[in-house]
C-alpha cells in the first residue's frame, strides 16, 4: 500500500474531526509518518488539510500543525536535494534554461515546487511565474480581475496551477453574475476578495477555497468581516466588548453588590449595571466588574 493511500483515511478523519482532542490525536499520528514526499502530499491532500489548521483557534492545534508543516517542508526539501545530486540530474544551467523555456510557453502549466506547500509566507508565485496566461473571456478587464484572484490564491500555495486557475475563473464568473456585469460593484468585490485572499495572516481562507471546502458561491457573498481569520474575529469581538463596557462606564454609577462571585479571583466585591442590548422581549444584559481584580463579564 502506498504512503498516499495510507494517509488519505487520516486526512478524511482530520477534516471531519469534531473536537480539539480528536484533531490533536490525528495530527500526532500524521507527525509520525515516516515517508513524506512531494508526490505523497499532493496525492493525499495532507498538506492542505494540515496547513489550514495553522490558524485554528486552539493554540495546541495551531502550534502542532505549524510543527508538522515545518517538518514536512524540510523532508520535501531534503528529497529534492537528494534527487538533484543523482548522476542523471540536470546541471544548474540546464535547469535554468528549462525553467525559462517553460515560463515562456503559456500553454504549458508549471507545476509549483512543494517548498511553498504549507511553508512560511512567500510571495514568489504568481500567474507570471507559473507561466499561466489568464485569457478566457475576451474582455481585458475581466481577464485581469481573474488574474488578480489567481495571484491571491497561489502566492503561498503548493497546489497545481490548473486547480488554482479553475478556482480563479469560477470566482470571477460568480462575481460577474452576482453584480450583473463588469460594473463598479463587480470591481469593488474583486478588490475585496483579492485583499482578503492574499492576507498573509489568513492562509486558512486560501486553503479552504483551493481545496473546495469553502464553495465559490459562498465565498463571493462573504463580507470582509466574514473572511477575516479567527484571530482577527476574536480581536474585533474583544474590542467591541471593551468599547461597550467603556460606554457603560461613562453613564450612571454602577451599583455595588456581593451577589456575584468573580470567576477569576473568587471575591464577591463587584459593581454591576443592566442594559437592554437586544429586542424588548429579550432579558436585559447584566454587566459586572470585579472591584478587586477588575475582571469584567456579562450575562443575560
Amino acid at each position: 500500500m502506498s504512503a498516499a493511500v495510507e494517509l488519505k483515511p487520516l486526512v478524511k478523519a482530520l477534516n471531519s474531526a469534531s473536537t480539539d482532542e480528536e484533531t490533536v490525536t490525528i495530527l500526532n499520528t500524521l507527525k509520525q509518518q515516516a515517508k513524506i514526499t512531494e508526490a505523497v502530499l499532493r496525492e493525499s491532500k495532507a498538506g492542505l488539510a494540515v496547513g489550514k489548521l495553522r490558524q485554528h483557534s486552539s493554540k495546541q492545534v495551531s502550534e502542532l500543525a505549524k510543527e508538522i508543516v515545518k517538518k514536512w517542508k524540510t523532508e520535501v526539501e531534503r528529497e529534492k536535494q537528494a534527487s538533484g545530486g543523482k548522476s542523471g540530474a540536470k546541471p544548474p544551467a540546464a535547469k535554468k534554461a528549462a525553467s525559462s523555456s517553460a515560463a515562456a510557453t503559456p500553454s504549458t502549466p508549471v507545476t509549483p515546487t512543494a517548498s511553498n506547500a504549507g511553508g512560511k509566507f512567500s510571495d514568489t508565485r504568481s500567474a507570471k511565474s507559473d507561466g499561466v496566461k489568464v485569457e478566457f473571456t475576451g474582455d481585458k478587464t475581466r481577464d485581469k480581475c481573474a488574474e488578480l484572484i489567481y495571484d491571491a490564491l497561489v502566492f503561498d500555495s503548493g497546489a497545481p496551477s490548473e486547480l488554482i486557475l479553475s478556482r480563479a475563473k469560477d470566482i470571477e464568473k460568480t462575481v460577474l453574475a452576482d453584480n450583473g456585469g463588469a460594473n463598479a460593484n463587480y470591481k469593488a468585490k474583486i478588490r475585496s476578495l483579492f485583499v482578503n485572499l492574499k492576507d498573509k495572516n489568513n492562509p486558512g481562507l486560501r486553503e479552504c477555497v483551493i481545496s473546495g471546502e469553502l464553495p465559490v458561491s459562498k465565498l463571493c457573498k462573504m463580507s470582509s468581516a466574514d473572511m477575516a481569520s479567527e484571530e482577527r474575529k476574536a480581536a474585533d469581538a474583544k474590542i467591541k466588548e471593551e468599547n461597550l463596557f467603556k460606554t457603560l462606564g461613562a453613564g450612571e454609577q454602577e451599583a455595588e453588590t456581593d451577589a456575584f462571585q468573580c470567576p477569576r479571583c473568587k471575591q464577591r466585591k463587584c459593581r454591576y449595571r443592566q442594559q437592554q442590548t437586544r429586542s424588548a422581549d429579550e432579558p436585559m444584559t447584566t454587566f459586572v466588574t470585579c472591584t478587586v481584580c477588575k475582571n469584567r463579564w456579562k450575562f443575560s
